[in-house]
Order: structure tokens, then C-alpha cells, then sequence
């Protein structure tokens, strides 16, 4: 090597090592290169704060801008975009206070994050105790009082909790799905943008917050009831014992935890055999009020799992479900209720009927959806659905031909001429080669009673009567193959045809009916139809719980809210 060389290698070295370093940051500009903003800045003269907090708040969202929206090692923001438009506007000047004063609107957002559980929310999500701890360590030491980093992440933190509670106020927090209803490309940045900078105009942070709410009958009502149920309530986190389970290990631990935190069973110790467990669980049932029998049963389980904290989040979920739908507010509106298995009819904001209905079993389940009452049909015809006949009657068919008449049923081709079912080889008739339709001759005895209500959906499902009557004496009635039966449906049918006596004078339907005549009544304006799904109802200032039929609301809480603190 020539004298010298080995400095001329290293010098090229540093050099493409500085111009790969100059590639990467090009490349990748999240890397952590900006300031960390201060923990600590303490000024010396209150007037000094507003210049500091200012500089402050700009190294603190561009370090956060670096750093997937983390300030700290604790508080990630949400609304990183909207903080950047809010402080580049306003010169990265406090919001909150002025130099060392809290304006009495950050005490009003503080005052409402304190209360959120009223409107089924966490206060734990808007920064609810650190904000907390901030606010009384300037209220009670001078220094801190000074500390320009301390005011500055109060002032961002208190934005960025003003954001996400207009968001999930607005928005809930289920996420959008295919029954999402509402017209979200609406709902971008800028439209929570300007009602916080109404909000600061007008000094106004509780009523432009509630103005971000649904205004359905249901939301009003379920909230008005969550104050007497919070003013009870025993907010325990407790564990959920979730049955049936695949892994009988896991069930029996959870379940050894929780006779543990009921005080049933010392925390350390397991069931040494099936006897110990039985004794525990018979001394549960006992204290509990329950069929003392020492085994693992439904309502066991049931009373382990029905407890304050479950029930609070059944109710942010409930409220959440609202969230989804259309921001039209309707006048006149269907709403079926599947866990309730009520259906409500509101007109001009008033209950204008209810009625008692039966929906789909778990295995054949109602679906929920959006859509308008078009017509109703007296003495209806029912087509069988395919996915009934291959999975009930096919087999039953094939089995013992007679099954046809016992169950009313026709016959009939594509070209809908009815064929005698004892020249079918039923034997050679499967789901790959069925060329027929199943209809149920119209009548007294048919499954949809009287009277079908229509609407366009695509589950091929409708409101109607049904011949099978006493089930609505049933306390529990996910009965159906997915249709809604309902058992006022004269009442519901009047209802529809209410501002016009001449498409259904008063004696018609009747008179109808009373000669089995098939009738169809379309001219009527269309009234919305929602179907869905709430295991919380507002009774008047309580609350009234329902099963949770479909277990729907245990995938949302164990997907959105089953780690959430109580604070």
C-alpha cells in the first residue's frame, strides 16, 4: 500500500458513509431526529410563560410528528393533523391559558372529561388524570406554576381530548361496517375543526359537544337513564368468564379468579378436585340467590358475568350502535329492537306504537338493516327459502311425502304451474339439482298469518303475522328463520296508511280478512325501517337490560373495550 493510501480510503469511507446517512433520512423521515421538548422549563416571571410555552408547543408536535404521535413514553395523541392546524393558525400560541392562568373554558372541558361516563364514554381516554394531576400541581406549587413544559403539554393534551371526545361523540368508536349508514366523506377534519373554533369563539364547550349527538329517541332515552345507573353502580373491574370456552384450562382459571374476587375462595389456592369446586360454587349460588346444585351452569355464569363494569360498557356499546346511523333526522320512522324483540313506531318524535315481535333464532338470525316499508299484502303467499327447504324440509320431504300437506305446501315450477309432488323423484332432488319452488298455500294455517309487511332488502326477509300466535306470551322469543313476526300488525298497518282513509278505509282490512281476500296496499309515503341490535333501553330516568341473544355485544366490548380502566 502507497504511503498515505490508508488515509485516502478511510476519507472515501466517511464519505459515503455521510452520503448513505443523507439517504436514509431523505428515505425515511420518521426517524427520531427531532428535539425531544423539555420536561421541565421554568421561567421566572409569569409573562415569560407565553413566549417559552409557545416554542414549546412547536418542538413538542414536531417531536411528536417524528414519533408516531407520542410525546412521552405514556401519552400518544390522536388527532395529530388537526393539533398542527389548530396551533400553526394560532401562531403555536396556548389555547387553554395565559401566562399562568387556566382560561375557565380548559376548566370546562376538564369538568366535562370528569363526566363522561354520562355519555357512555372513558375518561381515561381524553388524559383525564394527568390532566388532573397538571391542574393541581400548578393550583398548589409556585414552581410548577412556572414550568412552561408543564403548561404545554396541558394545552395540547387538553386540544387533542377536545378532538376525540367530539369524534367518538359524533362517530362512536365501533368503526364503519357495510350497515354504517352515514355519509362519513362529510365528516372530515375540517368539520370537527370548526366546532372547536366555535367552541373557543363562544366560550362553549358542554352544549356544542351535545350538538355533535343523535338526536334518535332511543340515544335520548338510553342516556337520560345512565346518571340513575351510575349514581348505584359499582364500577369493579371484574373478570370475564367467557362460556361456552374451547380451552377448559382457561375457563376453570377465570373462573377460579372470579369466585377469588368475590371472596368465595382464597386467591392463591385451586380447586384441589371436583368436590372443592362444587363446594365453592354451591356457597356462591347460595349467597346469590340461585338453584343451589354445586355444578357449572348457564345461570351461574350468568350471575358471575352481570355485574356494574360489564353492564357500563353493554351501555357505551348500546350507545355506540346509535353512532351508525343516518344523521337524517326522521320524523316518522320503524325501529325493531332484536334483543328486546320489541318493535317501536315513532312519529313526530312521539312513541306512536310498540309492539311485542319475534326474531331469528341465534342459528338463523335477523338481520340488522336499513330500509323503507313499501306495502303490505293481506293473506300472503309464502315461497320457502331455499336455505329452509335443503336444511328442514328437504330431508323430512324425502323421508315421508305427506309432510307437504301437514305443512300446507305446493309444488310449483319456474313457470309457476303447480306440479303433483308424487310424480317428483324426490330421491334424486338435492341442493346442486332442485328445479322447483315450495309454496305455502295462503290461509290461516300459512307461516306468515294475515299480513306481510315488504321491504326492500336482500336477506329476503319481512314484517308479517304469524299462525303460531301464543309464542308472544314467550318471555324469550328468537324463534324465527330471520323474518320479524309482529304481533300488532293491525295496529302497525293503520299506522301506515293514516293520512289517507281512502287507500284503507277503517272497516276494510277487517272485511278483508274476514273473507281471506289477498289485497295489496302500496299507496302510502314509505316509512324507514331500521333493524338492530341494543341490550340497553332507557325505561324513563333507568336503565332495562336484555340477553345478548347474538353475542354481539360481547365481540364489540372484547374488541373495543374490554381492557378499558374504570377511571
Amino acid at each position: 500500500m502507497k504511503p498515505g493510501g490508508g488515509s485516502r480510503i478511510t476519507y472515501r469511507f466517511l464519505l459515503c458513509c455521510s452520503a448513505a446517512l443523507v439517504l436514509i433520512s431523505t428515505l425515511f423521515p420518521f426517524c427520531h431526529s427531532s428535539k425531544k421538548p423539555p420536561e421541565k422549563d421554568i421561567v421566572k416571571q409569569p409573562e415569560q410563560l407565553v413566549a417559552h410555552t409557545r416554542e414549546n408547543i412547536q418542538t413538542l408536535l414536531s417531536y411528536a410528528g417524528d414519533n408516531n404521535a407520542r410525546i412521552n413514553d405514556s401519552i400518544q395523541l390522536n388527532s395529530l393533523t388537526l393539533l398542527h392546524t389548530i396551533y400553526d393558525k394560532n401562531n403555536f400560541q396556548a389555547v387553554w391559558s395565559k401566562e399562568d392562568q387556566w382560561h375557565p373554558l380548559a376548566d370546562s372541558l376538564l369538568t366535562f372529561i370528569q363526566h363522561a361516563k354520562e355519555y357512555g364514554l372513558f375518561p381515561a381516554d381524553y388524559y383525564f388524570n394527568t390532566l388532573s394531576y397538571i391542574k393541581a400541581r400548578i393550583q398548589q406549587d409556585s414552581v410548577s406554576r412556572k414550568d412552561a413544559a408543564l403548561w404545554t403539554r396541558a394545552d395540547v393534551m387538553l386540544t387533542d381530548a377536545y378532538f376525540k371526545l367530539a369524534k367518538d361523540l359524533k362517530l362512536g368508536r365501533l368503526g364503519r361496517d357495510s350497515l354504517t349508514l352515514r355519509a362519513d366523506s362529510l365528516l372530515d377534519d375540517n368539520y370537527f375543526l370548526q366546532y372547536f373554533e366555535r367552541a373557543i369563539a363562544n366560550s362553549s364547550i358542554k352544549p356544542l359537544l351535545e350538538e355533535l349527538e343523535p338526536r334518535y329517541h332511543g340515544y335520548v332515552s338510553l342516556k337520560a337513564g345512565i346518571k340513575t345507573f351510575l349514581d348505584t353502580a359499582n364500577l369493579v373491574s371484574y373478570t370475564y368468564v367467557a362460556n361456552p370456552n374451547k380451552d377448559s384450562l382457561s375457563f376453570l382459571k377465570a373462573l377460579k379468579v372470579r369466585f377469588a374476587e368475590e371472596g368465595f375462595r382464597k386467591p392463591d389456592t385451586l380447586p384441589d378436585d371436583s368436590l372443592a369446586l362444587a363446594t365453592v360454587i354451591r356457597n356462591y349460588q347460595l349467597a346469590k340467590g340461585l338453584a343451589v346444585s354445586g355444578k357449572i351452569s348457564a345461570s351461574l355464569i350468568k350471575s358471575l358475568n352481570d355485574n356494574d363494569w360489564e353492564k357500563f360498557k353493554r351501555i357505551a356499546v348500546s350507545l355506540d350502535r346509535y353512532k351508525v346511523l343516518p344523521d337524517s333526522n326522521y320524523q316518522t320512522y320503524v325501529m325493531v329492537n332484536i334483543p328486546s324483540y320489541t318493535l317501536y313506531v315513532y312519529d313526530a318524535d312521539t312513541l306512536a306504537m310498540q309492539s311485542r315481535v319475534i326474531v331469528g333464532s341465534p342459528k338463523t338470525r335477523t338481520p340488522l338493516l336499513y330500509s323503507e316499508i313499501s306495502n303490505f299484502i293481506t293473506y300472503p303467499q309464502w315461497t320457502v327459502p331455499y336455505s329452509i327447504i335443503f336444511k328442514e324440509m328437504l330431508p323430512k320431504i324425502k323421508k315421508d311425502i305427506n309432510y307437504l300437506d301437514k305443512q300446507n305446501l305446493m309444488v310449483v315450477d319456474k313457470a309457476d304451474s303447480v306440479i303433483d309432488p308424487y310424480t317428483i323423484d324426490w330421491s334424486a332432488l338435492s341442493k346442486t339439482y332442485f328445479p322447483y319452488l315450495l309454496r305455502q298455500r295462503q290461509g290461516d294455517d300459512n307461516s306468515l298469518g294475515v299480513i306481510k309487511f315488504n321491504f326492500r332488502n336482500k336477506y329476503d326477509v319481512y314484517l308479517h303475522d304469524t299462525n303460531a300466535r301464543w309464542l308472544f306470551s314467550q318471555s324469550e322469543r328468537a324463534l324465527s328463520h330471520g323474518c320479524v313476526r309482529v304481533k300488532e300488525w293491525e295496529k302497525l298497518s293503520r299506522f301506515l296508511v293514516r293520512t289517507d282513509t281512502l287507500a284503507l278505509p277503517a272497516d276494510t282490512l277487517k272485511a278483508w280478512i274476514s273473507r281471506q281476500e289477498k289485497h295489496v296496499v302500496w299507496k302510502f309515503p314509505k316509512v324507514p325501517l331500521f333493524i338492530r341490535y341494543f341490550t340497553v333501553e332507557g325505561k324513563g330516568n333507568s336503565l332495562k337490560f336484555f340477553n345478548d341473544v347474538y353475542g354481539q355485544d360481547r365481540t364489540m366490548i372484547d374488541k373495543f373495550f374490554a381492557l378499558k380502566p374504570v377511571s
